[in-house]
């Protein structure tokens, strides 16, 4: 919602619209009020906002967890824009700056804060997390901040990217990703493969990434895995797939990311993870599980947890200026902001098939 409050802002010459989540499977283009613009915040006019699964979550069911949507929500939080106006103490950003949105506003009081933990705040505003507003809007208010100036190679919808690039980054961190350590990846969908982005970047020297759907292992394979490993949803297979998996490898896994997160793909991982490695679990497919953890304790397997995401978008500019990553080949959909398109675009996300990333250019 930006900030999200009621006013209009007196600097706003046009009304500003933005797609609503109104009810399942019912999204409407409908104004937006913006709040007053705060003297450390910017009002950005939205250019490019990336569907994620959360919003087609949230459209299909009206939650996503814990978190139920109650009353009409802003959708969307992959984005970025063009500075239009900036607070009274804003330095760092001038109108004209094309800028990558962080979408999370976290207190900054609490513990975790302070240790630098903010992505764990329990107070965080994120968009498009009920009751905070989304920015798939023609414009936004949001704290200047939290918008990082994209370098001049580095275009709007790149930048859009770098929110979902940022939880493959974070994964890479928490997992301590380097130039010894060879990945083993569950699941090829948009996470997957940019966890899979992520890792090369890190200098992982050998990632193998494993998925039941031939089209999004194909994916994966053309965006650089070293090799890839076609599996069923049946958990009896786990044991031969695994030894299919360490023969594919020709070494030991250091570090598994799970990035789908269902009981099959967490006992592969735990199972496929040499004694000593990790195991990342990512993808939250499941918000219980049964999987074989005392084995894996057995050989002092590391489990590991990510939540979204902290300090990362520097990184991931860097990453994309340098060309350590390229993003491009994700954006497989684009859509304008009209009202039939954002139904369109939706329904195309939700469908997957050749679907990765869903764009919306405003």
């Amino acid at each position: 919602m930006g900030k999200g409050g009621m006013s209009i802002d007196d600097h706003v010459e046009q009304q500003n619209m933005a797609a609503w989540l109104v009810g399942i499977n019912s999204l409407k283009i409908q104004p937006f009020n913006l709040p007053t613009l705060g003297p450390h915040d910017v009002r950005i006019r939205m250019k490019a906002v990336g569907i994620c699964g959360s919003d087609v979550h949230y459209l299909k069911t009206m939650r996503c967890a814990d978190f139920i949507v109650k009353e009409p929500m802003v959708i969307g939080h992959e984005c970025a824009g063009i500075i239009e106006e900036v607070g009274s103490e804003v330095k760092t950003l001038v109108s004209g700056d094309r800028v990558a949105i962080e979408p999370g506003i976290s207190c900054w009081r609490c513990n975790h804060c302070k240790l630098g933990r903010y992505n764990l705040c329990p107070d965080m505003k994120f968009f498009a997390t009920p009751p905070v507003h989304g920015s798939l809007a023609n414009q936004i208010v949001h704290p200047a901040d939290l918008c990082f100036k994209l370098p001049d190679n580095v275009s709007l919808e790149e930048g859009a990217m770098c929110e979902p690039l940022s939880v493959g980054v974070h994964a890479c961190r928490r997992a301590n990703i380097g130039p010894e350590t060879n990945v083993l990846i569950m699941g090829a969908g948009p996470i997957g493969l940019v966890t899979m982005l992520s890792a090369r970047a890190f200098g992982a020297p050998r990632i193998i990434v494993v998925d039941v759907d031939d089209h999004r292992l194909s994916v994966a394979k053309s965006l650089g895995a070293d090799d890839i490993v076609k599996v069923s949803t049946n958990i009896q297979d786990v044991g031969e797939e695994v030894k299919q998996i360490h023969n594919v490898m020709g070494a030991g896994i250091d570090v598994t990311f799970d990035c789908a997160g269902f009981n099959k793909t967490m006992t592969t991982a735990l199972t496929a993870t040499q004694p000593g490695g990790k195991v990342c679990l990512v993808g939250m497919g499941h918000s219980e599980m049964t999987v074989p953890l005392t084995p894996a304790a057995a050989r002092e397997v590391d489990v590991v947890g990510i939540f979204r995401y902290k300090n990362t978008w520097p990184l991931c500019l860097e990453f994309l200026r340098s060309g350590k990553i390229d993003v491009k080949p994700l954006i497989t959909h684009r859509f304008g902001f009209s009202q039939k398109e954002v139904e369109e675009a939706f329904e195309t996300s939700a469908r997957g098939g050749n679907a990765i990333k869903v764009m919306f250019n405003l």
